[in-house]
């Protein structure tokens, strides 16, 4: 007989940050301990439920037994279990015994009827004694008791706290734990957690709904709660609600709901009431940026926006009490607010009374690494990078130089030290104030971007090469002193710094070496004898990112290594290459010439010390050295032409006619012939070859 199964925990109010993940820990935990033991059936699903205060699950067609599985255990070698009279020995009789089976017959070479069979086969290497047996199935109690101790100790607890039960008994969990629901249909399952023994009563709303209730079936949970305990148990059904009330509050203008904020505020409220507040307009004057963030991070609240994206005197609340005069509510959270507000704007006019410039020095105190020094070193350091990035991109060395040096100010300043998020966005705001260019401006809030896959890119050759400088200097510096990543460990975000160097470069479509990036780099640290220059570490930590980079991008991992293993040293055209790579790889013709092309890169390895250095036309003897010697002498123009312009596609799909020629060559050429001199002309006339073909990607990658 199967039904739907109800597990809650009800607790003290759980940290919000965590309770989306709790709460799918815990209906995962126990879905799958029941699985294991037998007692789901295929149609059964788990519904997760979350609120501040409760943790639970809902599984559909749950077994009160699970049914009886067959089992195949290996007792002993077939050599061991009968002596050469074929008569059971003393260890098998030993053996049966200990398990409870004595009145087994001597293993057989067949199958035996049975309820216990015991048979002998070969595993493949010898034979074996093996018994099959019928093992009874699990009762629900004890299958959920099990099930539910795995989850709860598998929980991704943050902080664990310690407390005691009215019967001194010491417990260990996320939040202190008061009543244990377990429900299989209308029945209670006997289990215990946590010192709690489950029964079927449960807590509705602290002030709106029935302190307790009692659960009549695992199906009536969900309306129950809602009906007389004012909970919307579910997490997601709770989140809809949320959006759909902060929507019809907005009066029309746009809210601003990051997914973290909703997930957090829905793990605070059991019935969510959204109501709107005000704030005084003069607050509009310190940037918005600062006044979402006070709002959202610090009181939770919503904030609105209007058509152009400007911040409105507005702001919406979600309360987790559900009354007709919210008035009291409103005001006393638009008290809170303008106390964080006012503080806002005190330190915005404060900040604003001492230029950018001034507070520079002030970044000798503070430290950045010890082996690398404060942040005004790194400052130094950085517009030496930049001034010579400038170059490569295009941007005026001077205004990049003083948006380097402004770049890292705002970090003396009081708001960034009450907002540490607002840094460079808090710095732009200051530098526009002290009439810096914009150009400037905009790069000292656009050196940190991208700060996370998928991020914007910095706007502008000046943003351009201080966003580059900055991550740079950090990927030199560090990797200088040895400081390199190591399995999950990045405190210094060197990923995300290489990948930032990657997709600066790539879609900003910046044709500058890399290599030379390394140079500039690790010049900056000349004067550090510490930091040893790591070119070839820090290119391949590059590289490797890259490749990651261009297989999300939906490329193959062969079409990947095509464009990627030969390192090239500008990468800003490697989606046109590898969109190429894909195109030929389309060809009916591409894996017999990328199969060829494998043949003579290999061929090439082992012999290009004796290669000639260039191809004598009176030593290609054969007929089909004299083919394929002027199919690729007439397509290497076409190919290079092509390349130069960028027609990757072209010169990639160019290579289908030499189809024949590179067959025929293989089919009736010697390459390693007899003569030295002979062998020589052939491998040279190979390495033209290959670098034709090759001119856009290494296709032997793509050889099967």
């Amino acid at each position: 007989m199967s039904a739907t199964l109800l597990v809650e925990l009800l607790t003290e109010e759980l940290p919000p940050k965590a309770l989306k993940f709790l709460s799918e820990a815990f209906g995962d935990g126990i879905a799958s301990g029941l699985r294991q033991r037998g007692l789901l059936t295929k149609d059964s699903i788990a519904r997760p439920y979350a609120t501040p205060r409760r943790l639970a699950v809902l599984v559909d067609h749950v077994q009160r037994v699970a049914p009886d599985t067959e089992v195949v255990d290996r007792l002993m070698p077939a050599k061991i279990a009968w002596d050469a009279a074929s008569q059971p020995t003393e260890a098998y009789k030993r053996k049966l015994a200990a398990i409870g089976r004595s009145h087994l017959a001597t293993p057989s070479r067949e199958m035996q009827d049975g309820p216990d069979r015991v048979y002998v086969a070969s595993d493949g290497k010898a034979e074996y004694v093996y018994l099959r047996r019928m093992a009874k199935g699990q009762p629900l109690q004890r299958g959920l008791q099990e099930a539910l101790d795995e989850a709860l100790s598998g929980l991704p607890i943050p902080k664990v706290m310690t407390y005691q039960r009215p019967d001194a008994t010491t417990v260990r969990f996320v939040r202190p734990a008061h009543r244990l629901v377990a429900l299989h249909g209308a029945d209670i399952v006997h289990v215990s957690a946590l010192g709690l023994e489950a029964g079927r009563r449960t807590s509705g709303h602290r002030f709106l709904g029935r302190a307790e209730l009692d659960v009549a079936s695992a199906e009536a949970y969900e309306p129950a709660l809602e009906a007389e305990g004012k909970v919307v148990p579910s997490f997601a059904k709770r989140r809809n609600e949320i959006v759909a009330a902060l929507e019809r509050a907005s009066e029309h203008a746009t809210v601003l709901m990051p997914d973290a904020l909703l997930d957090e505020v829905t793990a605070l409220v059991e019935w969510p009431a959204v109501y709107a507040g005000t704030f005084d307009r003069a607050f509009l004057d310190v940037p918005q940026e600062c006044l979402i963030l006070t709002m959202q991070r610090n009181q939770k609240y919503f904030a609105l926006a209007d058509e152009s994206g400007r911040l409105r005197h507005r702001f919406l609340l979600v309360s987790n009490l559900d009354t007709e005069d919210p008035s009291a509510i409103v005001h006393g959270n638009e008290r809170v607010l303008r106390a964080r507000l006012s503080d806002a704007k005190f330190f915005y006019d404060q900040d604003r009374k001492q230029r950018l410039e001034t507070r520079v020095p002030r970044l000798a105190a503070v430290v950045y690494h010890n082996k690398l020094g404060t942040q005004l070193d790194r400052i130094a350091r950085i517009r030496i990078i930049a001034g010579r990035v400038a170059g490569f991109a295009g941007a005026d060395a001077a205004l990049a130089d003083r948006a380097a040096m402004l770049a890292k100010a705002d970090l003396t300043t009081d708001m960034v030290g009450e907002f540490p998020e607002l840094q460079g966005t808090i710095g732009r705001y200051y530098a526009l104030h002290d009439g810096e260019a914009a150009s400037v401006a905009d790069a000292v809030a656009q050196h940190y971007w991208p700060r996370f896959a998928g991020d914007v890119l910095p706007q502008g050759p000046v943003a351009t090469a201080v966003a580059l400088a900055d991550k740079l200097e950090s990927l030199a510096g560090l990797f200088g002193i040895g400081q390199l990543p190591s399995g999950d460990k990045d405190p210094f975000g060197l990923r995300r710094s290489a990948l930032g160097v990657v997709r600066i470069l790539v879609e900003s479509r910046q044709r500058i070496s890399l290599s030379g990036l390394m140079d500039v780099a690790f010049a900056a640290f000349a004067g550090l004898p510490m930091v040893v220059p790591a070119s070839a570490p820090l290119l391949d930590f590059i590289y490797e990112r890259l490749r990651g980079y261009l297989r999300e991008l939906g490329s193959s991992a062969n079409q990947v290594a095509a464009v990627i293993d030969s390192h090239p040293d500008f990468i800003d055209d490697l989606p046109a290459r590898l969109e190429a790579v894909r195109l030929f790889e389309a060809l009916p013709e591409a894996q017999a010439l990328s199969a060829a092309n494998k043949r003579i890169v290999n061929i090439l390895k082992k012999s290009e010390s004796v290669s000639a250095a260039a191809v004598d036309r009176s030593l290609l003897s054969d007929g089909a050295e004299h083919d394929l010697y002027l199919t690729f002498q007439k397509l290497e123009p076409t190919v290079n032409a092509a390349c130069a312009e960028g027609g990757y596609t072209g010169a990639l799909k160019a290579l289908a006619v030499t189809k024949p020629a590179v067959d025929r060559f293989f089919d009736d050429v010697l390459v390693m012939a007899e003569d030295p001199a002979v062998r020589a002309n052939r491998l040279a006339l190979l390495r033209g070859v290959a670098q034709t073909m090759n001119r856009v990607a290494d296709i032997s990658k793509l050889a099967m």
